[in-house]
């Protein structure tokens, strides 16, 4: 039976990192345990938690920036953001619903996964509004890199490095970050109609305009449904998000409704809508479906997105649809995950990055969860890791890339 710790300060924590490194036994690193199907199965002697090292610890909404210790509830955090009109700008996703898993996202484990979802492509990544962090390394020492605001950049690339590096450098226990406004008003001007390779060069088309796009997705036929409770119009939907004072956002989406008229039907979605709809492809609701099916997370150019697809379904069962302009490509396997062919593709279509999600347990257990890395990289990565966990206690078994989108 594995032994579980939940302590309530960055001493326990220490201390029980200090006793598993002087046993030569392994830790399981968990926030909430809301990504517990994510990456290759973690196989530790203990496992830690985080979650009662709770509590936001300074909030200046003047500076926009908030210290929050990492077992933080993320829904915690973005009311008090909201309380104020802010939010975290690189909206990250819930990931219970496509692990079927339950517990309090946290905001610790948010920034150790890097979770980001549809404004990324346009705000950054959760790693770009992260400031500063205090984190328990492999010794057992407590270590504090950065700052509360953004010109000290004292240990910014450190800091940046514990973002993404899921739990396998460090143990998390307090993050600062920068927050932004809240947008007053949103629509969403929807494109009727478009096959993927059509929906691409709309989708760059919108972004070439000055109207200031938030959020370019395509919702194929096979999952348009799914979204809003069908009450998206029929066929295929190109979806463009425009967020500010609601005066500017009907101009501009009345501006771009015009500019893309000659490529489909064109209609529009209101304020409660878009906020459902994106809130929908953040969490990626068509595959939230209960099952263990492969899914992956694929991050290559926007204009290579639909020609991925494309090549792929000539040769095995897949379903997908798209975000970031294209460019992050959610594709479901019906059967086997096919990462042998699903990479070369990647590298065919000039390279990218492609992580398994979700995937039954032999999957899982003999297929690399994230993108191999080049053999230069992959050793400068070990050495790394070995400075940070000289004894490797920390979440054996998951090869987490150091750089991943």
């Amino acid at each position: 039976m594995i032994v579980h710790f939940e302590p309530a300060s960055e001493e326990g924590i220490a201390s029980v990192v200090r006793s598993a490194a002087a046993e030569r036994v392994t830790l399981a690193v968990v926030g909430g345990g809301t990504r517990a199907g994510l990456g290759n199965p973690v196989r530790a002697d203990r496992a830690l938690s985080t979650r009662r090292l709770s509590g936001i610890v300074t909030y200046d909404p003047a500076e926009m920036t908030m210290s929050a210790l990492a077992g933080t509830p993320l829904a915690e955090v973005e009311s008090a953001l909201h309380a104020k009109g802010q939010m975290l700008s690189f909206e990250p996703m819930d990931h219970r619903p496509i692990f079927a898993t339950t517990g309090e996202p946290t905001i610790g484990g948010v920034f150790a996964a890097n979770v980001s979802g549809p404004r990324r492509y346009v705000a950054g990544a959760a790693r770009d509004s992260l400031l500063g962090v205090r984190f328990v390394n492999g010794r057992g020492e407590l270590i504090k890199a950065g700052g509360r605001v953004m010109k000290n950049v004292t240990g910014l690339d450190l800091v940046k490095l514990m973002a993404g590096s899921y739990g396998t450098l460090g143990i998390l226990t307090e993050v600062t970050f920068k927050v932004l406004p809240l947008p007053p008003a949103a629509a969403t001007v929807v494109v009727s109609g478009l096959n993927d390779a059509e929906a691409a060069a709309v989708m760059a088309e919108a972004m070439a305009q000055p109207v200031e796009v938030s959020g370019a997705s395509h919702l194929p036929e096979s999952v348009r449904s799914r979204f809003l409770d069908g009450a998206l119009p029929d066929g295929a939907a190109t979806v463009l998000r425009l967020e500010g004072l609601a005066a500017s956002v009907a101009i501009r989406a009345e501006k771009l409704g015009e500019k893309l008229s000659r490529f489909g039907r064109i209609s529009q979605l209101d304020e409660a809508q878009t906020r459902t709809l994106w809130a929908e492809i953040r969490d990626v609701k068509p595959y939230a479906d209960g099952t263990r099916r492969p899914l992956w997370r694929i991050s290559v150019a926007p204009s290579a997105g639909h020609q991925l697809v494309a090549a792929l379904r000539l040769q095995t069962g897949v379903d997908a649809f798209y975000d970031w302009q294209g460019g992050l490509v959610w594709l479901r396997m019906e059967a086997d995950p096919e990462a042998e062919l699903l990479r070369r593709y990647i590298g065919a279509v000039g390279g990218g990055h492609a992580a398994l999600l979700r995937a039954g347990e032999e999957a899982r257990g003999r297929i690399p969860a994230f993108e191999p890395q080049p053999p230069a990289v992959a050793r400068l990565s070990e050495r790394i890791r070995a400075q940070f966990d000289p004894s490797g206690i920390f979440n054996p078994g998951r090869a987490a890339a150091l750089v991943q989108n």
